[in-house]
């Protein structure tokens, strides 16, 4: 798979997949953001917990630059991570518009 198209395609579908089995992004990677939480003792949110799994993906992707798994599992990453960021800056709004 080395079309962009294909790959954004492959992503999108695990996401949806992947969703009917962990649950949503923004719960499943809340669940790890507590769980690291607690294992580090500093504080993780969902969209980080989704952009480092991008990370282990990315050091996956340089030892086997051609398994293309890791292209379409990093672009999951990220579009789970742009969501839940989105919806974080969304409601700090929210609770600042509240509080002013």
């Amino acid at each position: 798979m080395s079309d962009r198209f294909a790959i954004l395609d492959a992503a999108r579908a695990a996401v949806t997949r992947r969703e009917q089995t962990y649950g949503a992004p923004e719960d499943n990677f809340a669940r790890i953001a507590a769980f690291w939480t607690i294992f580090k003792g500093v504080p993780f949110t969902p969209g980080e917990v989704a952009l480092m799994l991008g990370l282990v993906k990315y050091a996956r992707a340089a030892n086997e630059p051609s398994h293309a798994d890791n292209y379409v599992d990093i672009a999951g990453y990220a579009a789970c991570a742009g969501e839940l960021e989105a919806q974080l800056a969304a409601a700090m709004d929210e609770i600042a518009e509240a509080t002013a």
